[in-house]
């Protein structure tokens, strides 16, 4: 029966009519334009209280909505607006049968400019009873779908939103931009606090990795942004700290405990750079906060939770019944350890579990979270456990025995427990590793690395029965050590942490790319060869074995090749690896782990990076008199040939070939130029044709200094001649098709060539490192690159014993060249010994580096000292690498900060 309302709302829009709230891709709205959408959406709600239920958007249609119906009184029930949580939705729908739903249509996102929001009326009035201080209805669990709803009231939000607003000094000056979404209380606070403060929102759905985001920040002036504690890991693995952001004045932290060394030093960083790291604590039952750790206080107390909030008190009560007031009893003992209960106006009404609690009043009067703390000297509050059932992962509150109950009904056995933000489950059988670890993503929400999946004997019991889940996680524990023992330094074992998460960090971290998704692969994200030696040592780090296509590879499909592999166990008592990237227990599952077997194998390096850092080695040491062994710039003409097919010419959509194959050019280039020009106007060596790549052309039949750089430019005029054949859209569509065949007709054409040219096979005179006439090996290598099948890789071989004797009329260097291009064909990986891997990655990466600067080390030392001289011009080599790369990284986070800054308004 409908109700007619009675019930005074909430108005949390209280800013003055001229000041700008809410900011989106479509331009800014000011306090009075969202009145005047506040008061249409009103009337489209409604007199007749309703529950709302709302899908959540960072987006200014459902901020409007939930506004709206906070001031009409009508209940709001915000859900996650992801079409995959598409499940979890109808399953509130059923069980609370909202009267109204607000959604986005199919055909365009929330909020956007003619976009398909509506409001669903399910019934003209309401069959709920509503009391009258109902203002909202939260998920206690985020995503794990608890039919328990916490009933707050409006007294709870205003009091919360106002008390927030308080300790961080909140007001018509400050600016949020939304990182967290609205279905989320802590997102949910950020919005209430700043409006109800007369300042406003940039809302945004884009993630902080995203450098689009930070262009959003800079353009709206956004004074702070809030984070759960993966949202820092995510800042700093995206180069955070080298973010200039003048406007930043807050940056808030909630949703689980934040490691304390990283809370230290985002604190001195923003002692550095004029901003306040605020440490929070809460829980939704509490509306949003109920602690806050005071800036000044960040790194002295860092771990602790703080005080609580304006309005509110905590006290703890000890397993005997005594307690410790922090109102009253300040001289209390400070290191007893109990329950943490908080008392303040922001504590729910209680929960509903069914639509008849809709219309209970107040049941509750104290929260007792349920965390085990302990008030310390210095007045601080600590969190040090747990003393139920409930974990804090990710920022979502995990009811385990519902996880263990949603299993069940799916007929598996599991138990679970929580460590170190982490969800740890149990099963009896490794067969079900793979499954229970993938269901558990989807069920619950969570990264796919915070997860643990063990197999045990059976489940451990106490001395009077009951589920002893303390010793599961000791067991966990041990697992993770002897895991971490197993896989120290670069192993081809298992893969503990190999998951998307970790992969896209690698990417974002090494590539540059803080933007990287789990759908990018290394190709698609601009890798070339001259990244791709560390990416690959790295990910040999993760993934043991790469397959040779891994360039192309999503971050999701490399990620699952931990699906396929699995580790030799240490120890009887140590586990070995699961498909699923989980320690598995070997107790049971795995009698072979109790053969004590222990040896750790030869990591195994892939061929061309070796290659690499054998080819220049050769080269330098040649040079430089310590041996004779010539070939090897030839060798690496080859493998760049194979690099390049990978990388630039990968299968990557659009125009990303051509882009790929300038920026490689220009990698090559600006480096190389700076270096040539400056030994030139210094020493006078080099001419200016050296320099600008064009000594091909003008250099001359005879041998000079002005040739010692034929290589790069071989390189560099065969990526800008690439770059403008596949420009052509049917030449760049004919290749894709027929990608070896394409590779073979280039070759066929380099070959035959350099034979019209040279009047014959051999080669003599600068003839041995024209372009025109050197193209070939790196067609050749480009054919290996693409040989997929044995008899394509038999016809590739016979072609390398074909087209590379007698070119240079010397058969040991014909031989060096022919045995490394097989190499490539036949042995995709190659094992090592494991102290030579940061030697060879480091040569391997800086070998153009080391060709470039050669020329001006060993000469006064190659007659006396060869072998310091070969030594000390591959050390100059590596350190020039360094240091370009750095002031490269640092010059491009310089450039970007001055670029979003002439963009501001």
């Amino acid at each position: 029966m409908p109700i007619r309302s009675d019930v005074a709302g909430l108005a949390l829009a209280r800013g003055r009519v001229e000041h700008v709230a809410l900011l989106t891709d479509e331009g800014e709205l000011t306090f009075g334009g969202l009145r005047d959408r506040i008061d249409a959406r009103r009337l489209e709600l409604g007199a007749t209280r309703r529950l709302v239920m709302i899908e959540g958007a960072n987006a200014l249609e459902p901020v409007v909505t939930y506004l709206a119906a906070l001031e009409a009184g009508h209940p709001v029930l915000f859900v996650d607006g992801d079409p995959q949580r598409s499940a979890h939705r109808d399953a509130l729908v059923q069980r609370f049968d909202p009267d109204v739903i607000a959604s986005a249509g199919d055909e365009a996102d929330a909020g956007a400019a003619g976009g398909a929001w509506r409001l669903d009326e399910r019934r003209l009035g309401t069959r709920h009873t509503l009391h009258p201080e109902l203002a909202m209805l939260a998920s206690t669990s985020g995503s794990t779908g608890s039919p328990k709803l916490v009933r707050l009231s409006h007294e709870n939000l205003l009091s919360n939103a106002v008390a927030i607003g308080d300790y961080l000094n909140l007001g018509t000056a400050d600016r949020a931009i939304t990182t967290l979404p609205l279905h989320y209380c802590y997102g949910l606070s950020v919005v209430n606090s700043h409006l109800v403060s007369g300042g406003s929102l940039r809302l945004t759905e884009r993630s902080v990795v995203d450098g689009e985001f930070w262009n959003e920040f800079a353009e709206a002036g956004a004074t702070s942004f809030a984070g759960v504690p993966y949202t820092f890991e995510m800042l700093e693995a995206a180069g955070f700290a080298e973010r200039e952001l003048p406007t930043l004045r807050t940056i808030t932290q909630a949703g689980g405990r934040l490691d304390p060394e990283r809370t230290r030093r985002f604190a001195r960083l923003g002692r550095e750079r004029g901003f306040d790291f605020v440490v929070m604590y809460g829980q939704t039952e509490a509306t949003a906060r109920m602690a806050y750790l005071p800036p000044a206080l960040a790194e002295s107390a860092a771990g602790s939770i703080g005080v609580p909030i304006p309005g509110g008190r905590f006290r703890i009560d000890m397993p005997a019944g005594a307690t410790t007031d922090a109102a009253t009893d300040a001289q209390s003992d400070s290191e007893a350890v109990g329950e943490l209960v908080y008392q303040g106006p922001n504590v729910m009404m209680g929960y509903a579990e069914e639509p008849a609690d809709f219309a209970m009043g107040r049941t509750i009067s104290e929260l007792r979270t349920g965390d085990l703390a302990r008030r310390r000297g210095d007045g601080m509050y600590e969190i040090v456990g747990r003393n139920n059932r409930f974990a804090k992962i990710f920022g979502l509150r995990i009811d385990l025995d519902r996880v263990e109950r949603l299993f069940a009904d799916e007929g598996l056995a599991v138990r679970a427990v929580s460590a170190d933000e982490q969800l740890l489950l149990f099963v009896l059988a490794d067969r079900f590793l793979h499954r229970v670890h993938a269901r558990a993503g989807s069920l619950f929400g969570l990264p796919l690395h915070a997860v643990r999946v063990h197999a045990v004997a059976e489940f451990p019991r106490t001395s009077n029965g009951k589920p002893d889940n303390a010793a599961l996680v000791r067991h966990a524990e041990l697992l993770a050590h002897a895991a971490s023992a197993t896989n120290t330094g670069a192993t081809d074992t298992g893969v503990v942490d190999a998951t998307p998460d970790t992969i896209r960090s690698l990417f974002a971290e090494l590539l540059g790319r803080p933007d990287a998704s789990p759908d990018d692969s290394f190709a698609g994200l601009g890798g070339d060869s001259l990244s791709y030696v560390e990416v690959s040592l790295r990910l040999e780090q993760l993934l043991g074995a790469l397959p040779r296509q891994w360039p192309t590879m999503s971050v999701r499909e490399l990620a699952g090749l931990a699906a396929v592999q699995t580790s030799e166990p240490v120890s009887a008592d140590a586990p070995d690896v699961s498909a699923a990237g989980a320690p598995v227990a070997s107790s049971t599952a795995r009698p072979a782990a109790r053969s004590g077997r222990g040896r750790r194998r030869m990591p195994r390096l892939e061929t061309p990076a070796l290659l690499r850092s054998i080819a220049i080695v050769l080269v330098v040491g040649t040079h430089a008199n310590l041996f004779t062994a010539p070939g090897g710039a030839h060798l690496l003409l080859a493998v760049a040939g194979y690099n390049l097919a990978r990388f630039q010419l990968a299968d990557v959509p659009g125009r990303g070939r051509v882009r790929g194959l300038l920026k490689s050019g220009a990698q090559v280039v600006v480096p190389a130029a700076l270096w040539i020009g400056a030994v030139g106007l210094i020493t006078g060596g080099y001419a200016a044709t050296t320099a600008l790549f064009v000594n091909n052309f003008t250099g001359g039949a005879r041998w000079s200094d002005q040739w010692q750089f034929w290589f790069l430019e071989a390189i560099v005029w065969s990526m800008l001649a690439l770059a403008a054949v596949f420009a052509v859209p049917q030449v760049d569509r004919l290749e894709r098709r027929h990608p070896f065949a394409f590779a073979l007709g280039v070759l066929a054409l380099a070959v035959a060539a350099r034979v019209l040219l040279l009047g014959g096979v051999g080669a003599e005179g600068t003839e041995r490192y024209a372009i025109e006439t050197v193209v070939w090996c790196i067609a050749l290598g480009w054919v290996v690159a693409r040989a997929a099948t044995v008899w394509q890789r038999i016809l590739v071989s016979a072609l390398a014993l074909a087209s590379v004797p007698g070119f240079f009329g010397d058969p040991a260097r014909e031989a060096i060249v022919v045995a490394g291009v097989l190499l490539l064909v036949w042995v995709p990986r190659i094992p090592v010994a494991r102290m030579l891997v940061p030697v060879i990655g480091a040569l391997a990466g800086a070998s153009m580096f080391i060709y470039l600067t050669h020329w001006q080390v060993y000469p006064p030392l190659e007659n006396e000292f060869p072998a310091l001289a070969t030594v000390l011009s591959l050390a100059v080599g590596v350190v020039v690498w360094k240091g370009y790369t750095f002031v490269v990284a640092r010059g491009g986070a310089w450039f970007r900060r001055r670029r979003a800054a002439a963009r501001r308004p």
